[in-house]
């Protein structure tokens, strides 16, 4: 059996980036409820946290997309 996969053509199109960006959204809107006091502490640091994750995403992508093409380009 012959399974057929669908390439991403961005990192936009990854499910993990998607889902990074709707934890990163979800964190974000939770982190709003914190103590003003905290805000640029434990809020601030979590923030970047959580966008870190899709960030390190998009930045993978672009080595990882350049070797699979060039390997089909040296087939």
């Amino acid at each position: 059996m012959i399974m057929e996969l669908n390439h991403a053509k961005s990192f936009r199109d990854l499910v993990v980036y998607q889902k990074a960006k709707k934890v990163s959204r979800a964190i974000f809107e939770i982190s709003k409820g914190f103590p003003k006091e905290e805000t640029y502490s434990l809020t601030d640091q979590i923030r970047r946290a959580s966008r870190s994750i899709g960030a390190q995403i998009a930045e993978a992508w672009l080595p990882a997309r350049r070797a699979m093409e060039c390997s089909a380009y040296m087939r």
